[in-house]
């Protein structure tokens, strides 16, 4: 395991390899000069494979901007990049969603999960080749039969309950259901507490809310079991408190990184959570 305190400057060496992140996956020639002359780095027996695509999945009270500055990092070291847009409705139908991404996409991906986004990588990669490797950040890694509210329930230490917002409101077959938001006034404090307080409220008034369903349907399938995962755990988090987080990663085998953040490390630890995806994506595509 790896213990962080504080953020971390990123080492980076060589040439900088940029890359569009369409969802398109090209190939990364690479031409050079020699005694003065130009070729391919086929034509000087050299082999260079294109670098797997990263999907990233949000969670709850987010969306995809939330990984603005971890997109940026990786696709200046080369890396395609994608950020789903996450449904927040439901962890079978959101990770339904998500395999429509990831159909999309070919060739080797690295799949990463923020929050509740966990439940969905979790759902959405098992069974699928191309998936090499899974990164969780400060996120749920479900067991079948476990929902999301039952494991932070787990251990004390989320204070979550007492800062949300729930709107009700009736569904098209006239039944009722619930969204969640966290509260603007709560939000920096409870989600984003080491995020700058302009930025936090800019996060707060552009979250999206997930159906409280969500947080109690129970998870089917784990793939986990079967994949190599990584995981970032926040020490400072009041929304999934750490004992959660290093309890579900023990049980998974993840690689770990403990590091001094609140629920939105993706924001306030860029580089740190860009760091463990490129060693995942190393680690597992060769």
């Amino acid at each position: 395991m790896v213990s962080i305190k504080g953020g971390r400057k990123r080492l980076m060496t060589g040439a900088i390899a940029t890359a569009t992140a369409g969802l398109a996956l090209g190939a990364f020639a690479l031409s050079g000069t020699a005694n003065g002359a130009t070729g391919t780095a086929e034509a000087a027996g050299v082999t260079k494979h294109a670098k797997p695509t990263v999907i990233l999945e949000h969670g709850a009270f987010a969306d995809g901007s939330s990984w603005n500055g971890v997109i940026a990092d990786l696709r200046a070291d080369g890396y395609p990049v994608v950020a789903a847009a996450d449904p927040l409705r439901g962890p079978a139908s959101d990770a339904a969603a998500l395999r429509t991404v990831l159909d999309h996409v070919k060739g080797p991906k690295i799949v990463v999960g923020h929050s509740y986004g966990g439940n969905v990588i979790s759902e959405a990669t098992t069974g699928d080749p191309e998936v090499k490797a899974l990164v969780y950040v400060a996120a749920f890694l479900p067991a079948p039969g476990e929902s999301a509210l039952e494991l932070t329930n787990k251990y004390p230490g989320s204070t979550l309950p007492g800062a949300l917002d729930p709107v009700t409101y009736q569904q098209a077959d006239g039944s009722t259901a619930t969204d969640l938001y966290i509260r603007q006034d709560k939000f920096h404090h409870q989600f984003a507490a080491d995020v700058p307080v302009r930025q936090a409220a800019l996060m707060a008034a552009e979250q999206r809310p997930i159906a409280q369903a969500a947080l109690e349907e129970k998870a089917t399938t784990a793939a986990w079991k079967t994949k190599p995962s990584w995981d970032i755990i926040t020490t400072e988090d009041l929304n999934i408190p750490p004992a959660v987080q290093r309890f579900m990663a023990e049980r998974a085998h993840a690689h770990t990184t403990e590091v001094a953040a609140s629920h939105s490390v993706a924001v306030s630890h860029p580089h740190l959570v860009a760091d463990v995806i490129e060693r995942a994506a190393r680690t597992t595509v060769r």
